[in-house]
């Protein structure tokens, strides 16, 4: 008998079960938006650099990428997709115990899609590509919710490697036994530590992480789609296990049955490129800017009131060395929100930090304490804002605020008003690599009534 939590994840991965309308339209939202943070990110030299064959090497009817039309060995292309997707920290979010991004793993979804479609001729549909999506966003996501791998040092994207194996077995990849070996060899695999996430080592691999798991998921399942042997208890083991071993003994099990709740409640970035536990402060910060402008100089303290999740992992004094640094600075988003009343992924190049010094002026007027009640409304799951306040105070007693916003654009409780701008963020991200005609293609085909019906390369197509 193997242990509990892989057979509990095998029989969710392999099961036939109808989800939500809700979840479905959400999936749909959630890959066009992938989709264009890629795009996006291929504006930056920095992403494209790690991008295409290693070593020159041409894979001859290998998967493409979407965005380059580059075919590439399946494990690179995933690579190079997910870290596409993240690498302008733009991508969806989900917050709990333990953060992540959960459209991370299109980068092995599509890349498995590409090679099932077009290698193996088997064809797939977008429905089966949502439902892939559906599945791999609730394995990450509610093993995030009573799991702070954080705590512990490790980094979220061991969920990624695991959300992507379990997703898989929709696109007829594994059948129930390889399906157990990939999802074991899942948990005896390397851990990625989160020292690339906070200083002094903050750099760039945070954006190229995801990339990397995705990669490792596609070896795993390649290895066990070759009769590899899997192992039966490789958490619960006393002294080799995972337990043990990565997570101080703490048993590792699913906080509530898995069905499509994360995908139903999953976090657009919507206004901002920017780490989600900051997305409100910048937010308010926009809001106070018009009434700032003339009073620059009359600022004595910046009072930022947050939750302990960003505390803890976002807010930072002193010299930030690069744009991985910067936007995972609480303060430094807050500071170029205030100052320009805006925030793009341009505002984190070591260019535009060294051309705005009154980015670090105003960083050091900044204090950050935490409000309890956020703490408690981030944790509480029938609420799960991502809180910030705050308060302008000037030196002659005057108080601009305090602006308080709880819930992001991009949150499920402001669905209504986010869904409109999701796709006017698209087009923008898309239409900043792909010219006009094209991005209207992609928009025309989304659109369509019979979407889940439609032919996942006719869709994919468009992106080359």
């Amino acid at each position: 008998m193997s242990d509990q939590l892989i057979e509990d994840l095998v029989a969710y991965a392999q099961s036939d079960r109808g989800f939500s309308a809700l979840a479905l339209k959400t999936a749909k939202l959630a890959l066009l938006d992938a989709i264009g943070c890629g795009l996006l990110a291929l504006r930056f030299p920095a992403c494209k650099k790690l991008l295409g064959a290693c070593g020159g090497v041409v894979v001859s009817n290998g998967v493409k990428v979407f965005g380059t039309g580059e075919a590439l060995d399946i494990t690179k292309a995933a690579f190079d997709i997910g870290t596409m997707i993240r690498w302008l920290d733009y991508n969806d979010t989900w917050l709990a115990a333990e953060w992540g991004h959960p459209s991370d793993n299109l980068g092995a979804i599509l890349a498995a899609s590409d090679f099932v479609t077009r290698v193996l001729k088997r064809p797939l549909k977008m429905g089966t590509v949502l439902r892939m999506m559906i599945k791999a966003y609730e394995v990450q996501g509610v093993m995030a919710l009573n799991h702070a791998f954080n705590r512990v040092g490790l980094d979220h994207v061991l969920l990624v490697k695991l959300a992507s194996v379990a997703a898989l077995c929709d696109a007829e990849f594994l059948n129930e036994a390889q399906m157990k070996s990939a999802i074991s060899q899942c948990f005896v695999d390397g851990q990625a530590l989160r020292t690339y996430r906070h200083a002094p080592n903050t750099g760039s691999r945070k954006s190229w992480a995801a990339g990397d798991a995705c990669a490792r998921a596609i070896f795993l399942i390649w290895t066990a789609m070759r009769g590899e042997e899997g192992f039966e208890t490789p958490i619960t083991t006393p002294i080799w296990g995972f337990q043990d071993v990565l997570f101080k003994g703490k048993p590792l099990k699913l906080a509530q049955p898995l069905d499509c709740y994360v995908m139903e409640n999953i976090l657009f970035k919507i206004s901002f490129p920017a780490e989600f536990h900051a997305q409100t402060a910048v937010e308010a910060a926009v809001m106070l800017h018009a009434d700032l402008q003339d009073k620059l100089d009359a600022i004595d303290r910046i009072e930022i009131e947050t939750h302990e999740s960003a505390m803890r992992i976002i807010s930072k004094k002193g010299p930030l060395n690069n744009p991985a640094d910067r936007d995972h600075c609480l303060e430094y988003m807050t500071a170029v929100g205030l100052l320009y009343g805006n925030l793009s992924a341009d505002n984190y190049e070591d260019a535009f930090a060294a051309a705005h010094p009154e980015i670090d002026r105003l960083r050091e007027k900044m204090f950050v304490t935490e409000d309890k009640r956020f703490t408690q409304d981030y944790l509480d799951p029938t609420k799960r804002s991502i809180a910030n306040r705050i308060t302008v105070h000037l030196k002659n007693g005057e108080k601009l605020g305090p602006v308080t916003v709880e819930y992001p654009v991009g949150h499920k409780r402001r669905r209504a008003e986010g869904e409109p701008l999701l796709l006017d963020k698209f087009k923008r991200n898309a239409g900043s690599y792909f010219p006009a005609e094209k991005v209207a293609a992609v928009m025309q085909f989304f659109e369509r009534s019979d979407f889940e019906n439609c032919a996942f390369q006719d869709f994919y197509q468009l992106l080359f």
